[in-house]
């Protein structure tokens, strides 16, 4: 006589985000931590690119905002690709891409070929940012996305505190084979993406559907909810095509916030090692080491703050208060000195992805479909061009004036108007305010 067993039961939702968790995250983590390392590593090469190659502080500006000119003219046209072929296929693509073209930096003679690099890599990372946001809207619904968000945002934390100490050790092999140290460091850190690339298209699946730690149930049960989410989000705020992105004043008030927050994030990214060389007489590997400190801090923001940010009013306030933390941050790093100064930066820091996790919510309350992907990817193509912005607005005052803290003040000023515009922000879902009646 053969024994039934019973049927297996569907576990929870929180069980599944869980296990979403544990099996999708960590690949996300580590290829946006090969990412970030490989886009922002310059920031420890500045003064040796300076002096080897007579790289001018206004030219390192311009060469590091040049990346995210190219990103940004390339992101809506790759997270179209991506909605349509897959998101294990396209990240592989531009992880590989990347990876090479960054560890090619080491090869780099002038200006010119820094500048043109540059915007290589701009190409062949771009996507690979709202991508992944447009990737965790199929896996997370809205109450959970803020904490997904923030914790793939830990890639960010992640490759600073390893990438700056990493790239001044590596700094110290100046000479060997013929190499100055910035050569070993772009080789070094650019070729492992390549090999983490593999990875992802072995391992990552594209959709719920797909993933062989759900069961069918499970799946259909965790798409049914997303589109239904979705759905509701479009009709509520009239968002059907790409087009109407461009009507919608909640998400233009997003990207406004969001160029401002990529403005502060970056110059603090490019810059932040050449400040830390004017506290005293330090190596390059002491300068890396203190670099790391205030990114320690953004990871303790991405992992306690995000997960807050369940409904649209909470949400606001810690967008508004995050911003407000920036400006705090950046105005005490400017006249603190070395220690203030280090708090300052650390404030800061700790708001970046306290913040941004948040921010990227409120375009999937109001898209869906083709019309989500490429919203993202507009908001994230207006707001990197921040990442340009800032850095040189920094080179060209550090230039201007001679100090590598007067550009701080532009930062300030840019940060507090993000403040401002982030009191406005409503989610696609949420009513608006009560009319009082007349009397």
């Amino acid at each position: 006589m053969s024994v039934v067993s019973a049927p297996k039961k569907m576990r929870t939702p929180q069980e599944i985000n869980g296990v979403i968790l544990r099996r999708v995250m960590p690949l996300l983590i580590g290829a946006y931590i090969m990412a970030f390392l490989d886009r922002t590593n310059i920031g420890m090469a500045k003064d040796r690119l300076e002096i080897d190659l007579g790289i001018s502080a206004t030219a390192y500006g311009i060469g590091a905002g040049l990346f995210f000119l190219t990103y940004a003219l390339s992101e809506i046209p790759s997270n179209l690709i991506m909605h349509k072929v897959g998101a294990r296929f396209w990240i592989m693509r531009i992880m590989i891409t990347w990876g090479i073209i960054s560890a090619c930096m080491a090869f780099v003679q002038g200006e010119w070929s820094f500048y043109i690099m540059r915007m290589l890599l701009g190409v062949a990372e771009a996507g690979l940012f709202p991508g992944v946001m447009y990737f965790l809207t199929q896996w997370f619904v809205v109450k959970d996305r803020a904490k997904a968000n923030g914790m793939f945002l830990l890639g960010v934390s992640i490759a600073n505190i390893v990438g700056a100490p990493l790239g001044g050790l590596l700094l110290t092999l100046d000479g060997l084979g013929g190499l100055h140290g910035w050569q070993w460091m772009f080789l070094v850190e650019g070729l492992p993406a390549c090999i983490l690339a593999y990875v992802v298209w072995k391992k990552l699946p594209d959709r719920p559907s797909k993933a062989t730690f759900l069961t069918a149930e499970e799946a259909a049960d965790l798409e049914a909810r997303i589109a239904a989410e979705e759905t509701a989000g479009a009709e509520a705020s009239g968002n059907h095509r790409l087009r109407d992105v461009l009507k919608d004043k909640q998400i233009l008030l997003v990207v406004g916030v969001y160029f401002t927050h990529q403005i502060a994030v970056y110059a603090l990214s490019y810059f932040l090692p050449s400040i830390i060389g004017t506290y005293g007489k330090l190596n390059p590997l002491q300068i890396g080491l203190l670099t790391a400190i205030p990114w320690i801090f953004s990871a303790a923001g991405a992992l306690l703050v995000p997960r807050f940010a369940t409904d649209g009013r909470r949400s606001r306030l810690l967008v508004t208060g995050t911003m407000t933390g920036i400006v705090a941050g950046f105005a005490l790093g400017a006249v603190g000195g070395p220690l203030l100064g280090m708090i300052g930066f650390c404030l800061a820091a700790f708001n970046f992805f306290a913040l941004q996790p948040i921010l990227f919510t409120y375009p999937a309350t109001r898209l869906s479909g083709a019309a989500l992907a490429g919203g993202i990817a507009f908001v994230n193509t207006i707001g990197l061009c921040g990442g340009f912005l800032g850095p040189y607005a920094m080179g060209f005052m550090q230039d201007a004036t001679g100090s590598k803290l007067s550009g701080l003040w532009f930062i300030v000023a840019m940060c507090v108007i993000g403040a401002l515009l982030s009191l406005l922000l409503k989610r696609g879902t949420e009513k608006p305010a009560a009319v009082p009646a007349a009397h």
